[in-house]
């Protein structure tokens, strides 16, 4: 993650975040709906190319990339973070682990894939994180972006019956940590695309039912149908704009 005045830092809390995102269904769900295109749109087993996890926290998606063969530069501003997913990683040999925020990384290193993923939606400012993110990726390469879609936010809480909350802009004055701070709207993310030098190769919303299951003990007894829901329809309109999160493949030119 970058830092910059009021971005979020999860050093002290980092094993907390572990279990809340990954010990769930919730953080299982998207986890594999992001490799399941990240795999199918850029043929990774075959390609193997040099990938930077940028606020890549805990190691989860470097941990799959090394599997796949990949070296993996994994960066991150949170100490306690990066210990996680030195452990996770088994200290692997093409896993080469950078303590600082995205903005500082040296340019002179470009990357086949970049990916940004669960980042953005923590920072003040995100444009600039992304502007420098295409700098880092090498022509031809790709970038995978996700973050937190504020328009969800919005129709989840009033599913929710929290009217008062949305009225108020959604904003509390006690921020809770594991709760993003910054979310944005996809197609606010997308008009800024459209004006870099990159093609859209994949669009998709992620837990796009997960969140809203009336019974929620059906995430889990339920969870191989709902992940083949999410694969069915989390791609194609409307359901990709109800995601909890927007998930953007693109190619540099």
């Amino acid at each position: 993650m970058t830092k910059t005045t009021g971005d979020q830092n999860f050093d002290v809390i980092a094993n907390k975040f572990e279990n809340n995102i990954y010990g769930t269904t919730k953080g299982q769900l998207r986890h594999e709906l992001l490799m399941h295109y990240l795999v199918k749109y850029l043929n990774l087993p075959l390609l193997q190319p040099r990938v930077l996890d940028a606020g890549g926290g805990t190691g989860e998606m470097s941990k799959e990339m090394l599997q796949l063969g990949c070296e993996v530069t994994l960066t991150d501003i949170s100490a306690d973070a990066l210990q996680l997913a030195e452990v996770k990683c088994n200290q692997h040999p093409a896993l080469h682990i950078v303590k600082g925020d995205i903005l500082s990384l040296p340019e002179e290193r470009l990357y086949d894939l970049v990916i940004c993923h669960a980042v953005l939606e923590w920072l003040s400012d995100p444009y600039p994180v992304i502007e420098k993110l295409l700098r880092l990726t090498a022509p031809g390469g790709h970038m995978s972006l996700s973050f937190f879609n504020k328009d969800a936010q919005r129709f989840g809480n009033l599913l929710y019956g929290n009217f008062d909350y949305v009225e108020q802009g959604m904003k509390v004055k006690k921020k809770v940590r594991l709760s993003p701070n910054y979310p944005l709207y996809p197609r606010d993310v997308l008009a800024y695309l459209h004006a870099q030098p990159v093609n859209i190769v994949s669009l998709a919303g992620l837990r796009c039912f997960h969140d809203y299951l009336q019974q929620r003990s059906m995430q889990i007894s339920h969870f191989t149908q709902l992940k083949q829901a999410e694969i069915d329809y989390g791609a194609s309109d409307p359901y990709m704009w109800l995601g909890k999160y927007f998930h953007i493949i693109l190619k540099k030119s």
